[in-house]
């Protein structure tokens, strides 16, 4: 099973590269790894880059009523709603650490699915928020980067232990 990588280790600031469409299908034994992973660590989300592979590659299961788990491949946020709303948010990549963060509240992507089929769809809720988040992660951008400074600053000694214990990890 694959390991989550924690705040600190370079690999979560990396950008990650769009996985050629061809190439699609012969991700799913990658996208089922992250699914494990996602599960035994207790998330609703996780970006390939927090498992080391620095692929556009995102595993979602919110587990609400009527949603199925997703694999997002190469995603692009089309158009953010106007309406935002803040939400507390936590991070396999950084344990222990939840903060209010402020994002739009609906969301349109383009995307991949696990088959190679490309969808265009409009979320919204906790699925929005999720998927912001975890693209987020395939960009090279933490959740710590939306957070107010005050909140950054309140969190800082925190963040350096995290950083300081897993700045080399493998």
């Amino acid at each position: 099973m694959y390991t989550i990588r924690i705040y600190g280790d370079p690999v979560l600031r990396v950008k990650g590269m769009k996985v050629p469409v061809e190439k699609i299908p012969e991700i799913k034994d990658i996208a089922e790894e992250m699914f494990r992973a996602m599960y035994a660590y207790e998330g609703i989300g996780l970006a390939a880059q927090q498992v080391g592979i620095t692929e556009q590659i995102v595993v979602i299961d919110t587990h609400e009523e009527g949603s199925s788990p997703m694999v997002i491949i190469n995603p692009d946020i089309l158009a953010y709603s106007e309406e935002e709303s803040s939400y507390e948010e936590g991070c396999l990549s950084f344990p222990d650490i939840r903060a209010d963060i402020r994002r739009p509240v609906a969301i349109k992507l383009s995307y991949y699915d696990i088959h190679g089929n490309e969808h265009t769809e409009e979320f919204d809720g906790l699925l929005a928020r999720v998927l912001q988040h975890e693209i987020d992660h395939i960009n090279g951008t933490l959740f710590i980067d939306r957070m107010s400074p005050v909140s950054r600053m309140l969190l800082k000694k925190k963040l350096n232990k995290l950083k300081e214990s897993h700045g080399d990890t493998p």
